[in-house]
Order: C-alpha cells, then sequence, then structure tokens
C-alpha cells in the first residue's frame, strides 16, 4: 500500500511542481535561498517522505545544515537518501548520474532547478560536470553528491572516487561528511517496497580545503572516508570489508 502510495503521491508532486520550475527558468528566475526552485524541491521530497511514512531525524551537532557553499559527501544505500536530504538542506544541488536526465518532466525540471547530472562512463565529461558543480558552489549554493558513485546494498562504506574532492578543493569549500542511515530500511536497492521508517542524518564535522591542491585530493578523500566510517562503526556498529577499507587508503598517482 505504502508502494502505491508513494508512487501516486510523487507522480502527481513532479506533474504539479516540474512545469513550475520550467517556467521560472524559462523567465530566467534566479536561484535563492527560499526561492521557488528549492520550494518546490522541498515540496517534492517532503511529499515523499511523508506519503512513504519515511521520518527524518537530524543530528547536526557541527551546525553544518544552515552552511551555504559546502559540499555534503553522503553515503548511498537507497533512493530515499535523496529524499531526506532534499527534504532537509536550505539551498542545493545534487549531484545526479546523467540517466535520470532522459526522465519526462522530471529530467528537464531537475535541470531547470540547478541539478548537475554526471555521465559517470566519460571520464572528461564528468569533470566538466564537476566544474559546473563547482562554479555553483562559489555562488553559495550547496552540493551534495555521492562518492561511492551508485547506491550499495548495505551500510559499510564502499570505496569511494576522487570527483568529488577535486571539485571540493577547486571551490575552495568546506567538506560536509554526510552519514545516512534508516533509508535502506525504507527502501533497499533492488526492491519497490516501501515501507514506514526513521531515516537518520548525521552531519559530522566539516573538512576545511582552502588552500589545497589537485594532489591532495586523495589525504582528502581519505579523511572524509575514515570520519564516515568511525561515525557508522561508533552509532550503529558497522564496518566496511578489507578492500575497502585498503581501497579507501590509497594514495592517488
Amino acid at each position: 500500500m505504502r508502494t502505491v502510495l508513494t508512487l501516486v503521491v510523487v507522480t502527481l508532486a513532479t506533474c504539479t511542481l516540474g512545469p513550475v520550475v520550467l517556467v521560472a527558468g524559462l523567465l530566467g528566475v534566479r536561484d535563492k535561498r527560499d526561492g521557488i526552485y528549492q520550494r518546490c524541491m522541498h515540496l517534492w521530497a517532503r511529499a515523499a517522505c511523508w506519503a512513504a511514512g519515511a521520518r527524518v531525524e537530524v543530528h547536526d551537532d557541527a551546525g553544518a545544515v544552515g552552511l551555504e557553499g559546502v559540499v555534503y559527501i553522503v553515503n548511498h544505500v537507497s533512493w530515499f537518501d535523496v529524499f531526506a536530504l532534499a527534504a532537509t538542506l536550505p539551498r542545493y544541488s545534487f549531484v545526479a548520474k546523467s540517466e535520470l536526465r532522459r526522465i519526462p518532466l522530471f529530467g528537464p525540471a531537475a535541470a531547470a532547478a540547478g541539478i548537475v547530472f554526471l555521465e559517470r562512463d566519460n571520464r572528461k565529461r564528468a569533470f566538466e560536470s564537476y566544474k559546473d558543480a563547482a562554479a555553483k558552489v562559489r555562488d553559495g549554493r550547496s552540493v551534495v553528491v555521492y562518492p561511492e558513485g551508485t547506491r550499495g546494498y548495505d551500510y559499510p562504506l564502499r570505496p569511494f572516487k576522487k570527483g568529488p574532492f577535486v571539485l571540493a578543493i577547486a571551490s575552495e569549500a568546506l567538506i560536509v561528511p554526510t552519514v545516512v542511515y534508516g533509508a535502506r530500511e525504507v527502501m533497499g536497492k533492488g526492491t519497490f517496497r516501501i515501507r514506514p521508517g526513521v531515516i537518520h542524518l548525521h552531519f559530522l564535522e566539516p573538512i576545511p580545503t582552502a588552500g589545497l591542491q589537485y594532489a591532495d585530493r586523495g589525504d582528502v578523500m581519505t579523511r572524509v572516508w575514515q570520519r564516515m566510517d568511525d561515525a557508522l562503526h561508533t552509532r550503529y556498529g558497522v564496518r566496511p570489508s578489507d578492500r575497502a577499507i585498503a581501497k579507501a587508503n590509497e594514495r592517488p598517482v
């Protein structure tokens, strides 16, 4: 029942809010905090969480939610990672896989709202997308990136890709390591079944990148990975595989 309700609500929200965003884009309405684009994305995400019975609980001892122009590095196990964050953050863009851009209405509306689409199989275009995201960060908009590249089936962290850290260094932005827990129980990878639950968002102590160079990307990536891994282990007893630990500590060539 929850699955059907969520599908209906998300479809209706997309069909209602998508045209509003598209028209705003055509009229040249600028993005701003609490502007039309952010309001529409908040409504869309909150409608999805409401329909699914997903309650979002925010843990933000570092005060990272209210920051602007930061890069949120997030683990990824469910589509509800996206909904929970989109319902919570004040002004943001996501870096999303390019396949989503082809979804009718959703794709064009997401692009108009500032979502950055990433061609994962094309290294050159992927880095161009990261440059676009860096420009948004320098303009004051925060960017959410999933450095594991795709959803996993469970919570142990997988190796990170280096692109998001190149983005953060290029924009001299604070990195906010962010751990999501509980979204898999609402809707896991490989299933369409949706169940009510609590999604925990842990915003950890930010890591600065000002003054760092391209060559520092591996060290920054390792620091972020370890901070997120420590949070998952301390709070939920989650540990990654030995292979993931070794990969996370590799240094780039």
